[in-house]
C-alpha cells in the first residue's frame, strides 16, 4: 500500500534530501519538549542542530503559533516553503528554504544562536533515540515501542 503524503510532508522530503548535500542527517516530527513537534530536525557534522518548519500555505503559516518555541531547541531556524508561498509573510530574522518534493535550496541562512552544551546533549540524545525508533519500526512494524514518542 502506498502512503499518500501531505503537502508539508512533501516539502519535508525535499528538505531532507537537500540537507544530505550539506552533510546533515535528518529526522521528521521530532518532539523537543511537550507541546512542540518540529517538522524536520537536522544534525550537522559538527553537532550543529537546525530546525526546519515546512509551510505549505498562507493558512498553514498563520495558524502556527508555536514556532518561536522551537528557537530554544536549535542553533538555526528555517522555514521551508514552495515556489508559490508568499515569503513576505515570513519573519526576516529567520532562515528561508525553497523546497519541493524532490529537493531544496537555502535562500537565507537563519541567524546562529548556539545551544548551551547541556541542551545540545539532550537534543542529540533525542535525535538518536527518535531515529533508532523509526528504524526499528521499519524493520519490525509489529513492535509498538518502535513507534511511540
Amino acid at each position: 500500500m502506498t502512503e499518500i503524503l501531505q503537502p508539508g510532508q512533501l516539502l519535508a522530503r525535499g528538505v531532507c534530501r537537500h540537507m544530505l548535500s550539506h552533510d546533515f542527517v535528518t529526522v521528521e516530527e521530532l518532539v523537543p519538549a511537550p507541546g512542540l513537534r518540529v517538522d524536520v530536525m537536522a544534525l550537522g557534522p559538527k553537532g550543529e542542530i537546525w530546525v526546519i518548519e515546512c509551510k505549505s500555505s498562507r493558512a498553514d503559516f498563520q495558524s502556527d503559533r508555536k514556532w518561536r518555541g522551537y528557537l530554544d531547541w536549535c542553533d538555526r531556524f528555517f522555514w521551508a516553503v514552495d515556489a508559490d508561498f508568499p515569503t513576505e509573510l515570513l519573519p526576516e530574522e529567520t532562515g528561508l528554504i525553497a523546497a519541493d518534493a524532490y529537493g531544496a535550496e537555502i535562500l537565507r541562512m537563519g541567524p546562529e544562536c548556539r545551544l548551551a552544551p547541556a541542551r545540545r546533549k539532550v537534543m542529540v540524545q533525542k535525535f538518536a533515540r527518535h531515529a533508532a525508533r523509526r528504524l526499528q519500526g521499519l524493520r519490525d512494524p509489529g513492535v509498538p515501542a518502535a513507534v511511540s514518542p
